[in-house]
């Protein structure tokens, strides 16, 4: 896994997982402490995610909300769209361009 970006725009690359979730924490953390406004996670390079690469998500988001940020999602995967769903978590989560699943179904798009 390696992430690429800034404190506004961040895109992560490979398996987000129990493996790579400590690094990532630290990375997403250290993007949101050092900006202002929306930071963007780019999701069209993740190949695979658990449950603990999904807890470094909603932390991110966590992270970002008690100091007046915004986690946004883009480009989430039809896998990672139906989790999301499963979960109720798209209701917490702002997710931009949602990708329609091979069942034609998107994640509501929260802008």
């Amino acid at each position: 896994m390696h992430i690429t970006g800034d404190h506004r725009r961040l895109a992560i690359h490979g398996r987000l997982d129990v493996r790579s979730a400590a690094d990532a924490r630290a990375r997403l953390h250290q993007a949101v402490d050092a900006g202002q406004g929306d930071l963007v996670l780019d999701l069209t390079g993740l190949e695979f995610w658990d449950a603990t690469g999904l807890g470094v998500i909603m932390g991110t988001h966590r992270r970002a909300g008690r100091i007046g940020r915004r986690l946004v999602l883009r480009a989430v995967p039809a896998q990672l769209q139906r989790l999301l769903v499963a979960t109720r978590l798209h209701r917490i989560l702002a997710v931009e361009g949602a990708v329609p699943d091979a069942y034609g179904s998107t994640l509501p798009v929260v802008l």
